[in-house]
């Protein structure tokens, strides 16, 4: 009986393992609960999505600063923060990428494109990489627009902030990120909750 229950002991062990891996691979889908992570900031300080207790929710972005892709995005991010952020839903921003692949996202030179740019919200450096892979990023820039709820922090959108890349076509602009917190707020579900994330390959480590 001892060996059957050791025999049960490692099969969960290794069920639990096997589902964290697949996670970590696949990342986060429509409707699941995201759990809390603590990165440090540009200004030093580390930072979590708990130390925001009145936020109804998150625009999680992955970005970087060398991306061509991240560059021409990085007013509209910080537009999406100016817009939203007293609506409730600050921009998270978050560089993942591996600083070896490019020196222009070292957190050096995070603080100071910050500091140029003027953000209003944290620039995160995830130097394990860890949340990017548990959350699935596949590219800079990449939005995870996160809702609370009484279950915790559930993902209401993935992908990309618009279909404009270039920003040259005003009148037919769809603002993915944008209705999806507008049907948020006004208690509906987005139209839309996944498009495909346009931008650079995030730079894993070790990456050949």
């Amino acid at each position: 009986m001892k060996i059957i229950g050791i025999k049960i002991k490692i099969l969960t062990i290794l069920l639990v393992g096997f589902t964290s891996l697949a996670k970590a691979q696949s990342g986060y889908q429509i409707g699941e609960i995201v759990t809390d992570f603590s990165l440090n900031n540009v200004d030093g300080k580390m930072v979590s999505l708990a130390n925001y207790p009145n936020a109804k929710g998150f625009f999680v972005v992955f970005t970087c600063n060398h991306c061509p892709y991240a560059k021409l995005y990085e007013q509209r991010i910080m537009d999406l923060d100016k817009k939203y952020a007293a609506k409730g839903y600050p921009v998270i921003a978050i560089n993942p990428n591996d600083p070896k692949a490019y020196s222009e996202d070292s957190f050096d030179n995070m603080i100071k494109r910050s500091e140029e740019k003027k953000y209003t919200f944290p620039y995160l450096f995830d130097e394990t990489q860890n949340v990017a892979k548990v959350y699935g990023a596949k590219a800079t820039p990449h939005v995870y627009l996160l809702q609370k709820t009484k279950k915790g922090l559930e993902v209401a959108y993935i992908g990309a902030i618009d279909n404009d890349t270039e920003d040259v076509n005003p009148d037919g602009k769809i603002r993915y990120a944008e209705n999806a917190v507008d049907a948020i707020t006004n208690n509906k579900t987005p139209k839309i909750t996944q498009t495909k994330a346009i931008g650079c390959s995030i730079k894993w480590k070790n990456e050949k």
